[in-house]
């Protein structure tokens, strides 16, 4: 079976610059979390050759300041890292297709949360969690107390 070309995110931005954060991931089989991070639509800006010109370094991006790293796993990749990044309007349930259809990792939602935004969450061929989280916005400017309690809750003590 022929895996699907993969479909990049919205808004790819492929600018080089000092990243202000960013998670590193390993991988036990560093194509495969490749073409499968391709499928959940993030691109390789950069992959990075080391001893022996194999690739010791993957950059994938989707939008500006969403950067994940992976290296090969030294061992059993230890898996159980989680980020959370904005969707930036792409197609939750589109892209939770996309990904049914790659090979290796497993896709939850799209799910809906108590605080107005839609999550895909993503879990790579090595067991670390990418959640894609998109806000319902026509229910946060239509529910105008929920939108108050938000506004309400800035500076409050933690109790």
């Amino acid at each position: 079976m022929t895996e699907p070309a993969p479909r990049p995110a919205p808004g790819i931005d492929r600018d080089i610059y000092p990243m202000p954060a960013f998670v590193k991931f390993e991988a036990a089989d560093l194509p495969a979390t490749t073409r499968w991070y391709e499928a959940a639509g993030f691109v390789v800006l950069a992959a990075m050759p080391g001893p022996g010109d194999a690739t010791m370094l993957v950059h994938l991006r989707r939008q500006r300041h969403q950067d994940i790293l992976v290296v090969p796993a030294r061992g059993a990749a230890t898996g159980g890292l989680r980020v959370i990044m904005a969707a930036g309007g792409d197609d939750l349930a589109q892209r939770a297709a996309d990904l049914a259809a790659a090979p290796g990792g497993t896709v939850e939602g799209p799910a809906p949360t108590p605080w107005r935004s839609t999550d895909l969450t993503l879990t790579d061929p090595d067991g670390n969690v990418v959640v894609l989280t998109e806000p319902r916005l026509a229910e946060i400017e239509t529910d105008t107390a929920w939108s108050d309690m938000v506004r309400g809750s800035i500076g409050r003590p933690v109790s």
